[in-house]
């Protein structure tokens, strides 16, 4: 057990071979995951840039500050940018952007938030990370951050790769730790099943683990964030099938019928309260100076 802790070839195997990680779950669930946010594009912009997401991502890019990362006239590639949640406060610091972005409808987004910027630039790349060669893009050590937060390009260690490849001094890369939460779904899933739902998403132990094993120096952060939304119905009755197929239920018409009855009996008002969220981990790789980072010293 002990050389298998500390074996690296084997954790990399594991990580590619293990059926419960995020894309893997959603492309059995029929999701593709270069375009999971078409359909909902215009809600998670609005999310994005309201109030609680504007104080989001500035926490983040203070947690990077106290880490050492500058962003002003500062290069970054931000991979999966969506609809520029990133990308815009990234450039209004200063910084020169390259956004990476598959889903079109998101594309569309970002280049309405970008169109008022008076400081910085953002570059739209709308095609998946997977795609891009990067030696033919000129994009090895090209950029002074990578920056990949909540995306499913990291799959494996092979990709975790590739991004690390496009990074000079510091890569950030966030993803869920653990199954998510949602709270309609614990309100259903006893009238559903008896069944314990599967577990899954554990991919950060894989990063975290073999960024240890190769030598890396990082910053590591494990958090629980919640939030509250109210949505219609409708609304809540899709996530609602969405992720219990995540969790390996079928969308077939009992768990339908069941989850449609439960919303029209629990709320006539046709205004749904939920809770979602879940543990976040973040990693941000020291590339240069590796050495821990002081702002007093620094």
């Amino acid at each position: 057990m002990t050389n298998e802790l500390f074996h690296a070839a084997i954790w990399e195997k594991a990580w590619k071979e293990d059926a419960h990680i995020t894309v893997k779950k959603m492309k059995s669930a029929g999701i593709d995951p270069a375009h999971s946010f078409d359909q909902k594009a215009n809600t998670f912009n609005e999310e994005v840039f309201s109030e609680e997401g504007r104080r989001r991502a500035k926490r983040i890019m203070s947690w990077l500050e106290d880490q050492g990362v500058a962003f002003k006239e500062k290069s970054i590639l931000d991979i999966g940018a969506a609809s520029g949640g990133f990308s815009v406060p990234f450039a209004q610091r200063g910084a020169n952007v390259t956004a990476v972005e598959s889903s079109l409808p998101l594309v569309e987004l970002m280049n309405e938030n970008i169109s008022g910027l008076t400081s910085g630039t953002v570059e739209i790349v709308p095609v998946p990370f997977e795609d891009i060669d990067i030696g033919a893009k000129g994009w090895e050590q090209a950029f002074d951050l990578v920056f990949v937060s909540m995306c499913p390009v990291l799959i494996d260690w092979e990709s975790v790769e590739k991004v690390l490849s496009c990074a000079r001094e510091f890569c950030y890369m966030s993803m869920s730790v653990g199954p998510g939460e949602h709270s309609l779904v614990d309100e259903v899933w006893p009238l559903i099943t008896d069944r314990p739902r599967k577990t899954g998403h554990w991919e950060m132990g894989y990063l975290l683990h073999l960024l240890l094993l190769k030598g890396y120096a990082y910053q590591s952060l494990i958090t629980r964030e919640m939030k509250t939304k109210v949505v219609t119905r409708a609304t809540a009755f899709e996530e609602a099938i969405s992720m219990l197929k995540l969790f390996g239920l079928p969308a077939d018409e009992r768990i339908r019928s069941i989850v449609s009855e439960h919303l029209e009996k629990n709320y006539p008002a046709d205004q749904v309260t939920i809770q979602q969220g879940g543990r976040f981990g973040k990693v941000l790789v020291r590339l240069q100076s590796q050495n821990m980072y002081s702002r007093e010293e620094g």
